[in-house]
Parts: structure tokens; C-alpha cells; sequence
């Protein structure tokens, strides 16, 4: 009886030495999701001007410079199916065209001092001194949009990466980080440890 016993015991020992041994790694590409945060945070941020100055450089490009860009891109070392993909879908797409529409329209309460950035991806309001009610309806009723649109393309962007959604909190503060470092001088960000300034 006691041999059992202690084989027994030997045996749950060794399991629970094996599961406590295990770890489970969780995928998350950081470096990419810097990256392409980065891009599409300036994408975003882009003034009308910048986008106008886009399409002309697309439109512009020379037939010459389409049969050479077309003859380098007919061959590559690297197959098809293993270049890097564009993120995105019809969710996506329809966030960032949100966030890109609705930024012109927070401009102005960003450079007043009315909004800021905070440190886990969304704005907030700082103040509404010298809005009337319309103006703070109004900025209110952007900050709401505003996140609620940041919220569900962080949850989007971490489905298209097939990042496990307990990682969506990670791709939200790189893209806090992406934010603040967007913001234009003046404007108001929150740093780390949740204190207020002005980006110099």
C-alpha cells in the first residue's frame, strides 16, 4: 500500500513538475506592429495639402517609370505568398477613413489646448474654457467618435494580425506611443506616469 502511495505521489510530483515547466508563448510581432502603427498614424494625421500632394505623386509617375517599375516587380526571389501583407480589411479601411475624416475637425481643439493625447491610445478633453456650448457639444460628442473608433480598429488590427485579443492592450499602448509622438508642439500629451504637458 505504502509503494503505491509514494509511486503515486512520485508520479503527481512529476506531472505537476512538467506542467509548471511549460510556458505558453503568446504571438506578438512588436517591430511590425511599431512599424506599421507609425505609418498609419501618419496616414491619419495627414493634412489635406499632404494628401493632395499624394495623389499628384501617384498620378505623375511617367509611363517610362511604369514599364521599369512593372519589369522589376515581374520578377523576385521571394514568392507571392510569403511577402509581407498589407493589414487591413473592409473594418479597417472604414476606421481609418473615420479617424483620417474626423481629425480635421479635433485640429483646432488640439491646437487650443481643448484636447490631448493620453498615454493608452485614446484623447481626452483638458478643457473647455473659452468654448461656448455648441463648441463643447461638438468636442464632445468628437472625443466620444473618436475613441470609440481608436477602440474598435485596435481590436480590429489585433484580429487581422491574428494577435491573441488578451495582447490588444500592447498594440494599444504602441499605438499611444505613436500618437504622442504625432502630436504636434504645443499640443497636450500624457506622459507615462499619467502627468500632463505640453509637447515641446
Amino acid at each position: 500500500m505504502k509503494l503505491k502511495s509514494l509511486k503515486f505521489a512520485s508520479i503527481s510530483l512529476s506531472f505537476l513538475f512538467l506542467v509548471s515547466c511549460l510556458t505558453i508563448n503568446i504571438y506578438f510581432p512588436e517591430a511590425e506592429i511599431r512599424k506599421e502603427a507609425e505609418e498609419i498614424v501618419r496616414e491619419i494625421r495627414k493634412s489635406e495639402e499632404e494628401k493632395k500632394e499624394d495623389k499628384k505623386n501617384v498620378s505623375g509617375v511617367g509611363e517610362a517609370q511604369k514599364i521599369l517599375s512593372d519589369r522589376e516587380n515581374s520578377f523576385s526571389l521571394v514568392p507571392a505568398a510569403y511577402a509581407q501583407e498589407e493589414v487591413t480589411n473592409p473594418k479597417i479601411r472604414a476606421l481609418t477613413q473615420s479617424l483620417s475624416e474626423r481629425f480635421p475637425k479635433l485640429r483646432p481643439f488640439f491646437d487650443k489646448g481643448n484636447v490631448g493625447e493620453t498615454n493608452d491610445g485614446f484623447i481626452r478633453i483638458r478643457d473647455e474654457s473659452g468654448l461656448n456650448l455648441k463648441e463643447k457639444a461638438l468636442l464632445r460628442n468628437l472625443v466620444k467618435d473618436e475613441n470609440n473608433d481608436r477602440r474598435n480598429f485596435y481590436t480590429e488590427y489585433a484580429k487581422a494580425k491574428e494577435i491573441d485579443p488578451s495582447q490588444v492592450n500592447r498594440v494599444r499602448k504602441i499605438f499611444a506611443e505613436k500618437w504622442i509622438n504625432e502630436a504636434k508642439a504645443g499640443w497636450w500629451i500624457q506622459k507615462e506616469d499619467g502627468e500632463w504637458i505640453k509637447k515641446t
